[in-house]
């Protein structure tokens, strides 16, 4: 296709739009080029096939090794020899150093505190905030992460631990005494059985978590993390804070109440403390109440002088160190029952392997909980690697978190990911590299092996208030609703939805209804796409919604129809509706009427009431009146005369050769839908791919267009597209590949050319006609109850539709 079209954009030149660079609209530009159909342009630049490779060529390229390679490979598998190598000592040492303490303060604290939600002995915190820095230095891809616990990844462990090791189940008899001559016996909880049990479970589950990221890693399975949209991450988050939040309410205000987990948890706990609010321990409730408010003040401090203060005010140690004197000098245990942390024990336990008997009943948790914190890890990393201009290799970061938790599992440890705060705070000062994550890893050696003990009369309330106070980030999440409702109202749902669910049902259960709502979303978005009707804007190549601009126009006899969604089982059928729609006509109803119609015709010549000529049909009335609309071969003054009679021969004159024109008029007694198209396009530049259902639709919708002389055109279809359809083998001797366009302006250009040199036509009309030049149809025989007759039309559509 040769023909060549020029295109001149004047678009309104005016001085007042004169603007600089490509803002301005008064830049015309000119095209002269031929109109390509996707068969010519394929043929006219050489398309290029792919190159199909069978699966033991693939995997034979893929194993072979090479000097060349092994370098790649290894710095693939231990990143830090991409950076360590070029290290700039004097430049980024002493910012690390400077780092590294900091963070290192932060996260012996956090690690206490955190351990608390994991419903273990605080110094578990210490080995869970050691341990994956270790492996992660080497293995990690990320140079300004801080790897440790985070309050969501620790509250989903904490609900398997409680599940599975609750108080009730280390309750026995204790000492007791006769009243009024009766015994009264009183019941003790076996704490040391109840800790080691707790701990086996915290630790086999994180070694659980760290083997199926591991996995994850290997498989290259790292893309399940994109199913975790940033609302329902946020969603997420916020519900978990909540959870969060109200597990250390308890132990604020100090009150006795029983392990809740699952179902409307939030609540029962609620229940029980104000149920027991009457037991609060004062000294518990001032301590915690006074370190949730000094550590939120002086935070807000921290990051509105963030840049005049060099390095933050490290307000968790100084108020840990504060409590524990005061708390040692004044002895609250004793004097005011307050509960304090009581034990933390020098040095390291042995490592220990995993209870496997335990796998059972924790795989779940430990699949959810293993992506929950691979995509806080992976979400934290990504902004950061952004801001200082490297990369991250997402499946390289579930390896590298993947043998940290094994490591920190295997040593006693809990679930290991990072923490927006704990990572703002090793970047903010300074941090380069991860040297600084050594850093802090030997500041958290230190209070492992020597300072420990000291923090033994801290209250357990100030550490639930260092808690709370660290969720702020997280419940500021709930500003995000309203900029979300007016962004886009599905993600607004998608992250109210969660959150709820995930406060009423639990975190495990509540991030699978999540997500099962969120590909639900999905699901519905692409069942419903968004259609239009397209339109030209005068003297342009230039095609848009019609309803959505003024100055468009549509194009006599053809109708441009795009679908922005790519086409498969779920929508096709919403697919044909929007076409129906947009040419104002059901393809197939019209064929039928057609079809019946031109059998009326046939019945109407045989008993003389229509006559063929050489003009078309001719509908004459019993006193010889030509129907309007309708050519007469009678003599004008045949019909001035006077009524005249038909005679038999006429009404036995069927063997005529019958071609209708369907866009003309037709006799009275004749109805037949009009089709005031003669072609269809269909936009595929936002079509992506189609299903195997969806091709087979898609065909016939064409051919049911065909058969009525409309045709159908598709236009900006992609090469993989188009691999794919005929892959599904849609083209055949009526769909035809010359169907295929560039682009929309092709097709229009086209389907001018074509429709004034008078190329397209009736298909059915012109079949028609070559069967009536090589058989004659039979005579219709007519008794009292029947009329048969020859459906030529029949015969030309099933030919054209083979």
């Amino acid at each position: 296709m040769w023909n060549m079209f020029l295109i001149y954009d004047p678009r309104h030149l005016n001085l007042q739009y004169m603007m600089i660079g490509l803002s301005s609209p008064a830049n015309p530009y000119f095209i002269s080029r031929p109109i390509y159909s996707k068969r010519a342009f394929d043929e006219e630049h050489e398309r290029q096939m792919l190159e199909s490779r069978t699966f033991k060529e693939k995997f034979t390229t893929s194993c072979r090794c090479s000097s060349s390679q092994v370098k790649p490979v290894l710095k693939g598998l231990f990143p830090v020899l991409d950076w360590l190598l070029k290290y700039p000592v004097k430049l980024w040492l002493a910012s690390d150093i400077i780092s590294g303490a900091s963070t290192g303060l932060v996260c012996c604290l956090q690690g206490l505190a955190y351990a608390l939600l994991v419903s273990v002995s605080p110094v578990y915190g210490l080995y869970a905030a050691f341990f994956p820095i270790l492996t992660y230095f080497f293995l990690g891809t990320s140079r300004h992460i801080s790897v440790g616990p985070f309050p969501v990844t620790c509250l989903m462990v904490g609900s398997v631990v409680l599940t599975l090791a609750p108080e009730e189940q280390f309750i026995h008899p204790g000492n007791g005494s006769t009243v009024n001559g009766s015994w009264v016996g009183t019941e003790e909880v076996d704490v040391d059985a109840m800790e080691a049990q707790r701990i086996v479970i915290a630790s086999t589950m994180t070694v659980l978590v760290g083997l199926f990221q591991l996995a994850m890693g290997m498989l290259h399975v790292g893309f399940l993390v994109r199913y975790l949209s940033d609302p329902l991450v946020g969603g997420f988050t916020t519900a978990a804070a909540f959870h969060v939040f109200i597990s250390q309410l308890k132990m604020v205000v100090s009150v006795p109440t029983h392990s809740h987990h699952g179902f409307f948890s939030i609540a029962y706990t609620l229940s029980d403390v104000f149920l027991n609010i009457k037991q609060t321990n004062i000294a518990d409730l001032v301590a915690g109440l006074l370190a949730i408010i000094i550590v939120v003040v002086v935070k807000e401090v921290n990051t509105k002088f963030q840049h005049r203060i060099p390095v933050p005010v490290p307000i968790e140690v100084i108020v840990t160190v504060i409590a524990t004197g005061i708390s040692y000098a004044v002895d609250l245990k004793s004097h005011y029952g307050a509960h304090i942390v009581d034990s933390i024990p020098r040095g390291f336990v042995p490592a220990r392997f995993p209870n496997i008997e335990l796998i059972g009943d924790i795989v779940g948790s430990s699949f959810s909980t293993a992506v929950v914190g691979y995509a806080v890890s992976v979400s934290v990393a990504k902004v950061y690697a952004t801001k200082h201009d490297y990369k991250i290799d997402g499946n390289q970061e579930l390896i590298a978190f993947g043998i940290s938790n094994i490591f920190c599992g295997c040593f006693s440890g809990f679930v290991a990911t990072t923490a927006l705060s704990r990572t703002a705070i090793q970047e903010g000062t300074g941090g380069k590299t991860q040297v600084a994550g050594l850093i802090s890893a030997l500041m958290m050696l230190i209070v492992i092996m020597g300072l420990g003990p000291l923090l033994q009369p801290l209250q357990k309330s100030v550490l639930a208030g260092i808690v709370i106070a660290n969720l702020k980030g997280m419940f500021m999440q709930l500003t995000d609703v309203p900029i979300l409702w007016r962004q886009n109202r599905t993600d607004c749902y998608i992250w109210v939805f969660t959150c709820i669910v995930c406060i009423v049902l639990g975190l495990d259960v509540g991030l699978l209804t999540g997500i099962v709502f969120e590909l639900g979303t999905v699901v519905v978005r692409t069942q419903f796409p968004s259609c239009s009707t397209l339109g030209n804007i005068p003297g342009t190549d230039i095609y848009r919604n019609m309803k959505d601009y003024k100055n468009i126009n549509g194009i006599a006899g053809i109708k441009i129809f795009k679908c922005n969604s790519p086409i498969y089982f779920a929508n096709i059928d919403y697919f044909k509706e929007q076409i129906r729609d947009t040419v104002g006509f059901d393809a197939v109803q019209v064929f039928k009427k057609r079809n019946k119609a031109l059998k009326k015709i046939h019945k109407l010549v045989k008993k003389g009431s229509l006559k063929v000529t050489e003009s078309g049909l001719v509908s004459i009335d019993p006193l010889g009146v030509v129907n309007e609309g309708f050519e007469s071969e009678k003599d004008p003054e045949q019909v001035e005369s006077g009524p005249q009679e038909v005679d038999d021969e006429t009404r036995r004159d069927v063997d005529v050769e019958v071609q209708v024109d369907w866009t003309a008029a037709l006799p009275v007694n004749v109805t037949v839908p009009k089709v005031n198209i003669h072609s269809l396009v269909l936009d595929f530049t936002a079509v992506s791919f189609l299903d195997v259902m969806a091709a087979k639709s898609l065909k016939l919708v064409i051919k049911e267009f065909i058969r009525i002389g409309v045709n159908v055109y598709i236009a900006g279809c992609d090469d993989d597209t188009v691999r794919r359809m005929e892959s599904l083998c849609f083209f055949d001797e009526v769909v035809t590949r010359d169907l295929l366009f560039l682009s929309v302006h092709d097709a229009i250009l086209f389907i001018k050319l074509e429709t004034s040199t008078g190329t397209i036509s009736d298909p059915i009309a012109d079949k028609i006609s070559q069967m009536q030049d090589d058989k004659a149809p039979p005579p219709f025989t007519e008794d009292e109850n029947q009329i048969e007759t020859y459906d030529n039309q029949h015969l030309a559509i099933h030919e054209l539709s083979v």
